[in-house]
């Protein structure tokens, strides 16, 4: 999948784009039928709330489960990202965070790229989100929240925030929050499952709490350019990789071509 100019412009302009319906229902079923088995195994790499039973986020998910290690190389992720920066890029995070019915908690504002320069020294915000909904994401469940034109900005100043959730997380504080959605504006895709959202690593973003019977489940791929790779090797190997093998994108038939199979 390659972006028109037109696209390109758009995401240089407000730092993201949102492609509905870019996975079929029948692809995206066979991930999600996936998650509740990552879910049930209590390893390191599953973070849970702080009721310590709740999944948050489950991090590398693609180095021990076929179904989405062939997702961390499908084209339709893969492709857009390279045409942007360039050249080939390696998996600086996967995760799949599960803001559960009822109990999954916020994800306070923030920018990913603040975290990975400090915590990873990645030096430049030559890196990129694609986030795929595996589950509906409505107003109630706690969808995205993006401010427009924000990743323009740079790294913005954040506080290490280890008190409100049940993950340590760089976080910016409110009267910066209101200053920049005071001279933008916020926005909050929303979709079925399937719909892909594709944003800079500077975008400042956060989610609400789920008080809804309904889980939102998405899947994230942190996708950095290869000369940009982290200097620092402070966190797990499976928050931030370590292997910077450029990545090779399989067929685009291939999550449904291997259930066939």
């Amino acid at each position: 999948m390659k972006l028109t100019p037109a696209q390109l412009a758009q995401f240089e302009r407000d730092g993201y784009l949102f492609f509905p319906a870019l996975f079929s229902r029948a692809e995206t079923e066979l991930l999600r039928a996936e998650v509740p088995r990552i879910y049930a195994e209590f390893r390191p790499e599953i973070v849970r709330e702080k009721d310590g039973l709740t999944p948050r986020t489950s991090f590398a998910a693609h180095t021990y489960n076929a179904q989405f290690a062939r997702l961390a190389r499908h084209p339709r992720l893969i492709v857009p990202v390279e045409q942007v920066f360039g050249e080939k890029l390696y998996m600086h995070q996967f995760k799949i965070n599960g803001k559960m019915a009822f109990d999954g908690d916020v994800w306070q504002w923030h920018q990913d790229f603040g975290t990975w320069h400090r915590d990873d020294e990645m030096p430049e915000p030559r890196a990129m989100n694609i986030a795929l909904f595996l589950d509906e994401v409505n107003e109630f469940n706690g969808p995205l929240m993006f401010i427009p034109g924000s990743h323009r900005g740079g790294v913005i100043d954040a506080g290490h925030d280890t008190a409100t959730t049940s993950y340590p997380l760089w976080t910016i504080d409110h009267a910066t929050i209101a200053r920049l959605v005071e001279r933008s504006c916020m926005v909050s895709p929303k979709g079925g499952p399937g719909c892909v959202i594709m944003f800079h690593a500077n975008m400042v973003h956060g989610s609400g709490s789920n008080m809804s019977p309904w889980n939102r489940n998405i899947v994230y791929l942190s996708l950095c350019a290869v000369s940009n790779h982290i200097r620092r090797f402070k966190r797990p190997e499976y928050i931030a990789h370590r292997d910077f093998t450029p990545l090779e994108a399989l067929p685009d038939d291939c999550l449904s071509a291997q259930q066939a199979a």
